[in-house]
Order: structure tokens, then C-alpha cells, then sequence
């Protein structure tokens, strides 16, 4: 199967009531809680055999609203759909590891707000559920078989979110039983599974790739919850991009209809930092340090001879972020070049231009390009070739860095008048499979761990992700919705042009548009405006 086709827009379900559900008294350890019904909660409500709601129905935003402008975009929750189900104290209240923690649980009423660049009249703003264990969970230890499924191309940090999930339900919730997926979302029904414990997985986190194997593609809602249902599987954790996402959502989705006790949890996952909502996705710390020794090798390239030009191609099919950080990391970038941000080759302004006025200025320059920047370009001199799209059903991009190299190396052939000697590097696939670095392991536990906490809790539905620097549960609808961009009115651009001196290749023909909403002096700022003025190297986003 191909693409994992976009969820439906459906209209938002708003309530005034308080978020559910809400930890009950502890018990004692061990001891169940079956008396107490599930109070009323926000957003659809499904029967415990699925009925014959449509997914309309189903998608249904869950929404809770509250003073001063008060909005949570809460996630999916057992409670939702299956009433009095029995709870249980959490184990980690005996657990000697968490004898020192002051407060054990997070407060049921604790949530992280996505904007925090306020005015002192603005509304509270939207809010999401902080992650983070509590005091009752909806499964016993010997009742849960869990199963970790990794999608989509290849990331630092796969294997450590890979260990650090089994390793949480096994050491904070005494879970034995996890299988491994192999092969992506086929391998529900087409490969076999592989069991996972604290042993086999102990020191996967030094290698680079997923022990689990990947692919693209290859779902098939269907067949995938049936394999969930045969197996007995009540704990999924899916780890991949906006499209592997997609296909969680839906899995979640037809669980629910079917009325299974099943949590479905989410780990985004993307080396380019295209996700939303989240501060930064996993991995990307690395690649930018990886970068850094692409771009010293093109430089050392650069320098070594007259005229010489380093080239550098890293990811970013459609979100700059890694050529935009690893260009403001180094500092020996001379020119900077993104899908987000428009460029031309020819005239006054060009990029040849520039090119020729930097080589008279130093003698040498060094380019970083995302794979992404320049398509339209490549497409215009070569209208005739479709590349397609590969299974997942991206795009296939012509490979940027060949083309540009070519059209430097003839601009200045045919202009006779200055010799160069240009340097291409593409780092991309050994970038891609390198171990993660220590900020991103860190990074890959809080994800992992959050994400167990959660589905032990009973919630489903979400994904795990760092919003201004807190652990949350977000609606799978947020991070699907669209992509994160670099935003080219933003400071951050402008500091890397600064930093390089490059013209902003604005053509006057160009329109370019602001990508942030205009928003009322009293509203708070846009979610790619709230980071910090330092936070340069840690977050993927660009600041207000």
C-alpha cells in the first residue's frame, strides 16, 4: 500500500468541562479500583463495540475549555470509550529508583501551554497534557504484551527510543512481555516478530539504524489491528514521521472502533525537524553536529586551492532547519541555501553573482544546500523528467547538489574569465546512520519513557514531544496537520545572514509571504517566535 492518506477535517468539540480523567486516590498497592464509573468526557463518545460511527465521528477533536482564554487539546483516553474499567496503584510508588522523587505523579490538572510569549492582556492559549507517570494505571504488569514497530527512513537515536521503551516498562512497571516488529508497518502481517528485554537491548544505543528494520509503506489498517487483535498485543508504540503518524492515528482509530483495549502511542520521528507543535524531534541535534564535519572538510577543500569552492548537500526535503543550524554552527559558511527560501542563478543579485564577488573578496567559499531548495529551478531546465514518489509517497527530488555543481562549474567555463575548482560533498546517508550524540540520547529516553507512562495511564492516541521544554501528550491531528518550516521573515534567518553576508536573492518578481499569521497586538505570539534568543544549538525552531 502506498500513502497513508490525510485524516478528514471534522468540526472541533468544545466543552466547559474539566479534563478527565482525573487520578483517583490511591488504593494501596495492587489493590483495584472497579466501582468507579468514568465521568463525562469531551469530544465523541464511541460504544464499547464500535457501533457504526463513521471516522468523522471518530476524528473528532477533544477540546476543553477554561477561564482567561483556557484551551487544552487534550488526547484520547481508555475512559473515552470503555467504561469502568478496573485501575491499579502504580508501581513506581514502590519502586526504590523514584524513593527520592518529591512528587511521585503528575498532578491530573498539569498542562504545558504552546505559546509563551504572552502580553499582559493575552488569553491563556492552547495547552497540552504534561506527560509524566500517575497515580492509577489501567494494566497490571503480567497483563500487557507490548509490541515497538520503527517506519520510514533511518534517524539517530531509532535504537536508543528502541531501548529506553523496553527498558522503562520493564524496570518502572515490571512489563516482560515486548515484542519487536521487524520490517516497518508490513511487518505486522508479513514478517516475524522478535522478543525485546533490557538484556538484548542493552547496548543498541552505540549503533547506529534500528536493530527492528524500517520500510515505507506497507500499511494496511486492516490487516495491522487484526495482527494487534491475533497476537494479543494492548501496547503499541510507533516511531516515524507525519506519514508513519498518519497511519498511527488510523490504527488508533479502528482500534477504538472496535472497542479493544489497546494503547496506541506515537514517537515522532524525523532526522529534517519538519514536525510541528514539538520543540525539536529527536536526531536532529546530531545531524547538525555531524554536518559540522562535512562543512569543515569542504572548507579545508576551499581554501587549499584558488578559487576553490566547497559544496555541501544535507537534508531538508522541505524544512531547512539542519542547513540553517549547521551553517550558524560553523561559521565558515559563505552562502546558505533552503527550500523555504527562494533563490536565482543569473543577473544582478544572482547567485553567480555572489559566487563571483566572493571568490574576488577570498579566494574561496563554502555553499551548503538542503536537498530540498532549487526544485522548481531543476524542474523549469528539465521540464520533461518525473521522478515520482517512493512508498511512502513523497516526492522523489532530483539530486540538487549534482545539478548546481554543474551549472557553477559551466557558468564560469563559459565566462572564461575566472578558473574554479569546486568540491561537492553529500554526507547525507552517513549522516543518517550514525549513533546519536549524548543531548539526543537524553532526548530519546524522555521520549521513550513518557511515552510508557502514558499508555500505562490508559491514554492512546498521541504522541510524545517536547513543547517549550516540557514532556507532552499531543493529539496525533497536531503533528500530522502540516509541516515545520524555517521562516525567512523570522530572526533567525536574518542572523544567518549575517552571519554569511548573503543577499536574500529576493527576486523583484517574487512574492514573498509571511508565513505567521498575523495576529492582534493582545493575542500571544506564534508558536515559531516563543524560543529563547539564545537557544541556537537545542531547538530545531526559528525565534521571535
Amino acid at each position: 500500500m502506498g500513502s497513508i492518506p490525510a485524516l478528514p477535517s471534522v468540526p472541533t468539540v468544545k466543552s466547559s468541562l474539566a479534563p478527565e480523567p482525573r487520578d483517583r486516590p490511591a488504593a494501596g498497592p495492587g489493590k483495584q479500583n472497579n466501582g468507579a464509573a468514568a465521568a463525562p468526557r469531551v469530544g465523541s463518545s464511541l460504544s464499547a463495540a464500535g457501533g457504526s460511527a463513521g471516522v468523522s465521528d471518530m476524528a473528532k477533536k477533544k477540546i476543553v475549555t477554561g477561564d482567561a482564554g483556557y484551551i487544552l487539546e487534550d488526547v484520547p483516553h481508555f475512559s473515552d470509550y470503555l467504561p469502568n474499567l478496573p485501575t491499579y496503584s502504580n508501581p513506581l510508588q514502590d519502586n526504590p529508583s523514584y524513593s527520592v522523587v518529591k512528587q511521585y505523579f503528575v498532578h491530573v490538572d498539569d498542562t504545558v501551554p504552546q505559546k509563551v510569549v504572552v502580553h499582559k492582556d493575552s488569553p491563556r492559549g492552547v495547552h497540552f497534557r504534561r506527560a509524566g507517570p500517575r497515580q492509577r494505571v489501567y494494566f497490571e504488569a503480567d497483563d500487557v504484551q507490548a509490541c515497538i514497530v520503527t517506519c520510514g527512513g533511518l534517524c539517530p537515536g531509532l535504537n536508543t527510543v528502541i531501548r529506553e521503551i523496553v527498558c522503562g516498562l520493564y524496570h518502572m512497571y515490571g512489563v516482560k512481555r515486548v515484542l519487536g516488529i521487524n520490517g516497518g508497518y508490513r511487518g505486522f502481517y508479513a514478517r516475524n516478530t522478535v522478543p525485546l528485554d533490557p538484556k538484548i537491548v542493552n547496548d543498541i544505543h552505540k549503533r547506529g539504524g534500528t536493530i527492528l528494520g524500517t520500510s515505507r509503506g506497507g500499511h494496511d489498517t486492516k490487516k495491522i489491528v487484526d495482527s494487534i487483535q491475533d497476537r494479543g498485543i494492548n501496547q503499541v508504540y510507533i516511531i516515524g514521521g507525519d506519514g508513519t503518524q498518519r497511519g498511527a492515528s488510523l490504527i488508533f482509530e479502528e482500534v477504538r472502533r472496535r472497542g479493544l483495549k489497546v494503547a496506541v502511542a506515537g514517537i515522532p520521528k524525523t532526522i529534517d525537524n519538519d514536525i510541528p507543535v514539538i520543540d525539536k524531534s529527536f536526531g536532529f541535534d546530531t545531524a547538525v553536529e555531524e554536518a559540522q564535519r562535512a562543512i569543515n572538510a569542504a572548507h579545508v577543500e576551499a581554501e587549499s586551492v584558488e578559487n576553490g569552492i566547497g559544496l555541501v548537500k544535507l537534508m531538508g526535503r522541505n524544512s531547512g532547519f539542519i542547513a540553517m543550524y549547521a551553517t550558524l554552527a560553523s561559521r565558515d559558511v559563505d552562502c546558505c541555501l533552503i527550500p523555504e527560501s527562494p533563490f536565482y542563478l543569473e543577473g544582478a543579485g544572482g547567485l553567480f553573482e555572489y559566487i563571483e564577488k566572493r571568490l574576488k573578496e577570498n579566494g574561496h567559499m563554502v555553499i551548503v544546500i538542503a536537498e530540498g531548495a532549487g526544485q522548481e529551478l531543476m524542474s523549469q531546465s528539465n521540464q520533461s523528467l518525473d521522478n515520482g514518489k517512493d512508498a511512502s509517497g513523497n516526492k522523489l527530488f532530483q539530486d540538487v547538489g549534482l545539478w548546481i555543481s554543474q551549472k557553477i562549474k559551466d557558468h564560469f567555463s563559459q565566462r572564461g574569465k575566472m578558473g574554479i575548482t569546486l568540491k561537492y560533498i553529500d554526507p547525507t546517508y552517513m549522516i543518517r546512520a550514525i549513533p546519536s550524540i549524548a543531548s539526543d540520547n537524553v532526548y530519546c529516553t524522555l521520549l521513550a519513557q513518557s511515552c510508557v507512562h502514558g499508555t500505562m495511564a490508559g491514554y492512546t492516541g498521541f504522541t510524545s514531544g517536547l513543547v517549550n521544554g516540557r514532556q507532552t501528550y499531543i493529539p496525533f491531528y497536531r503533528i500530522t496537520e502540516k509541516q515545520n518550516n524555517v521562516v525567512i521573515t523570522d530572526r533567525m534567518w536574518a542572523r544567518l545572514l549575517s552571519s554569511t553576508n548573503q543577499p536574500s536573492f529576493w527576486s523583484p518578481k517574487d512574492v514573498i509571504e509571511d508565513k505567521r499569521e498575523e495576529e492582534p497586538p493582545t493575542e500571544l505570539l506564534d508558536d515559531r517566535s516563543c524560543c529563547a534568543e539564545n537557544d541556537l544549538v537545542g531547538l530545531g525552531k526559528g525565534t521571535g
